[in-house]
């Protein structure tokens, strides 16, 4: 009797094809955002089959996407914010600054695209950890005296992240090289520290924070 074929190398082909849709589909998305999956497909050295055997649509891609960017994000809160409690507020707001770059950097254009294709109810869903670790680290800065209370901390904190999206834009666009310290300090900045005390926390703060890890797939 003939024994059955093992399956593990398939789906170990099958879990590489998939990184490599993802992988490409970042890349590809970041250059020209209206890029089709036929276009990918290529770009990935898949055929066209393949692609759609993991991702029948446009959406669907997206949405992978938009999940992977999501576990990034709780991945940097975790590494990068969480691990550290009872610093100065300022100290906590330049750690969520560094953390949240390299996430940021990555996934510069899923804004938009999500804006379009999925919609403000799933990226302010993907946004929602960063947003209420924002918020509250601004709230504990106030009350503390460290932040400026011209604006409540969830107001702040909207500001402050269109600031840091509008800065990734502009890496986007090569008008800006920054490996998270300049934001980090612009934050603190904008934030209502003043520059010196915000240049030297960046610079306390910085050795501390996890680097993002790599994707294997890319």
């Amino acid at each position: 009797m003939t024994k059955p074929v093992a399956r593990e190398p398939l789906r170990r082909n099958a879990r590489a094809n998939r990184a490599r849709i993802l992988a490409t589909a970042r890349r590809e998305f970041g250059r020209n955002p209206d890029v089709t999956l036929e276009e990918l497909a290529r770009a990935a050295g898949v055929v066209r089959r393949t692609l759609f055997g993991h991702f029948p649509g446009r959406e669907a891609l997206l949405e992978a996407l938009a999940e992977e960017a999501s576990e990034s994000l709780r991945g940097a809160l975790a590494s990068g914010v969480q691990a550290v409690e009872g610093e100065p507020a300022e100290h906590s707001l330049a750690r969520l600054a560094f953390s949240m770059w390299p996430v940021g950097d990555r996934y510069r254009l899923l804004l938009a695209l999500a804006q379009r294709d999925l919609g403000a109810e799933r990226v302010a869903e993907v946004l929602a950890p960063a947003r209420a670790t924002a918020t509250a680290i601004l709230e504990r800065g106030q009350r503390d005296g460290v932040f400026h209370t011209h604006l409540p901390a969830a107001a702040l904190s909207a500001g402050l992240e269109a600031m840091t999206v509008a800065l990734l834009e502009s890496v986007n666009t090569g008008v800006l090289e920054d490996d998270g310290t300049r934001v980090a300090i612009v934050t603190l900045i904008a934030a209502g520290v003043p520059e010196e005390r915000a240049r030297a926390v960046a610079e306390a703060v910085a050795p501390t924070v996890p680097a993002m890890p790599d994707a294997a797939d890319d």
